[in-house]
């Protein structure tokens, strides 16, 4: 317990090199029709902020983890694009196939944001992505490399799903241990919707019972969640668990899926 702990410690450090990104979202998302899939790994500083993005516009997107060292997905990626590059997203609504990160946000504002076009803020992406490798290296590199144990074990029959939003701390660490099992699953993005949301679980800026915002994704998407707006939550449907709290799934995921 005391590790984990620490982990969360550094992922909470890593959050704050983050400048609050990967916290809010629009409560109205444009949920493309076809699932999309984002070739990524935890720890890419790139594929951090794509991720953000994913947020911002709330919108779910399929995970397929290619940390270094990875068998199942990189080599899809080489396959379907030419060159082993991440983050690669593919868009099986437009027809697009991207690598670069700064071209998938224009491609995600484009088509799934309000207006169409990208907000000046993310326009032009610093080349040298300081902020993100401050929190890759604050968060010790977790989920860019594979676990060795696992190298050549069949991925699960079904998609796992993680309830998650970007710079949730504790989401990290579920994230980054998904990256490193190479497990695919979806991302249902459930980011802060108002001002009402803010804050952690126990600790939000209105008090009381939460109740979140009439007609949102967040309301949409309680029943699902056990009627608890509470992330990082997993679901595994090839054996039916459904957890809460980070170290218990991490604690799942490992006896799980991370056996020799």
């Amino acid at each position: 317990m005391v590790i984990h702990q620490i982990k969360v410690l550094q992922s909470v450090a890593s959050t704050l090199a983050g400048g609050g990104r990967g916290v809010s979202g629009t409560p109205f998302p444009s949920q493309p029709i076809k699932p999309l899939k984002l070739y990524e790994f935890e720890g890419s500083p790139f594929c951090r902020r794509v991720r953000e993005v994913f947020t911002l516009l709330n919108l779910d997107v399929e995970i397929y983890p290619c940390p270094k060292g990875g068998k199942k997905y990189r080599q899809i990626v080489k396959e379907k694009g030419g060159k082993l590059q991440f983050p690669f997203l593919i868009d099986e609504n437009t027809g697009d196939q991207l690598y670069e990160s700064e071209q998938i946000v224009h491609h995600l504002f484009k088509y799934y944001g309000k207006t169409g076009k990208t907000p000046a803020k993310y326009k032009h992406y610093a080349k040298i992505p300081v902020a993100e490798f401050a929190g890759t290296l604050l968060n010790m590199a977790r989920g860019v490399w594979v676990d060795k144990k696992i190298i050549n074990r069949a991925a699960p029959n079904q998609l796992l799903e993680l309830w998650s939003f970007e710079a949730s701390p504790y989401s990290r660490i579920v994230r980054a241990e998904l990256s490193e099992l190479e497990i695919p699953y979806i991302l249902h993005n459930v980011p802060k919707e108002r001002w009402q949301d803010q804050g952690p679980a126990i600790l939000r800026l209105k008090p009381g019972k939460y109740v979140p915002l009439a007609g949102g994704k967040r309301e949409k998407m309680l029943p699902e969640m056990q009627g608890r707006m509470q992330v990082p939550y997993l679901v595994d449907p090839n054996t039916g668990v459904k957890l809460f709290e980070s170290a218990k799934i991490v604690k799942y995921l490992k006896k799980q899926y991370g056996k020799a």
